[in-house]
């Protein structure tokens, strides 16, 4: 089973919040915020998406990087998580 399906419900729980905070984020848009509550508030969004993907990685690497699997598999699997990283870190 995918990591990602038995911790389903807390990762849901972190999105919504994130979703939460990106609406939050809006509105101060829209209502013509200070420009440092709206920082503070892109702040605690990014934050939050690094948390979100830090348990995802940490996940993957646990499950799918594990001892169990064969060398192939691995190095297929490493090259999977180098690309995310690379797309997320740019």
């Amino acid at each position: 089973m995918a990591h990602t399906i038995a911790t389903k419900k807390p990762l849901l729980a972190r999105v919504r919040r994130i979703k939460g905070q990106v609406e939050a984020l809006e509105r101060a848009l829209e209502g013509e915020s200070e420009c440092l509550a709206v920082l503070h508030q892109i702040a605690a969004v990014r934050g939050a998406v690094s948390g979100l993907m830090s348990e995802v990685l940490e996940g993957h690497i646990r499950e799918h990087l594990g001892a169990d699997s064969d060398a192939s598999t691995r190095r297929e699997d490493v090259e999977g998580v180098l690309g995310a990283l690379r797309s997320y870190l740019k």
